[in-house]
C-alpha cells in the first residue's frame, strides 16, 4: 500500500516548494552577474515565476514585502495536499 510520503505527487510538490524556497533565500543576497549563483537564481526564476506571477498581478507588494510569493507558496502546498487526499486513501 502506498502512503502519501511515497507518492510521486507529494515528491513533485515538495520539490517545487523547495525550489520556491531556494529562490526566496537567494533573493536576500547580492549576487554578481555571470556567477554560478546568478545562473541558479535565473533558472529558479524561470521555473517558479509562472506560478507566482498571477498572484503578483492580484496582490501588489507591500513596501519591501512580496506577499504574493507567500500566498503562492501556501496555495501550492494546499493544492498538493488536497490532490494527495484525493489520490491516497
Amino acid at each position: 500500500m502506498r502512503t502519501w510520503a511515497t507518492h510521486p505527487l507529494y515528491t513533485l510538490g515538495m520539490i517545487y516548494l523547495l525550489l520556491m524556497l531556494l529562490r526566496a533565500v537567494l533573493s536576500w543576497f547580492p549576487i554578481e552577474p555571470g556567477s554560478m549563483a546568478s545562473r541558479a537564481r535565473h533558472w529558479l526564476t524561470v521555473v517558479t515565476e509562472p506560478v507566482i506571477a498571477p498572484f503578483r498581478k492580484i496582490i501588489p507588494p507591500v513596501g519591501i514585502f512580496d506577499l504574493s510569493f507567500l500566498i503562492a507558496f501556501l496555495v501550492v502546498y494546499v493544492v498538493t495536499s488536497y490532490l494527495l487526499s484525493l489520490v491516497v486513501i
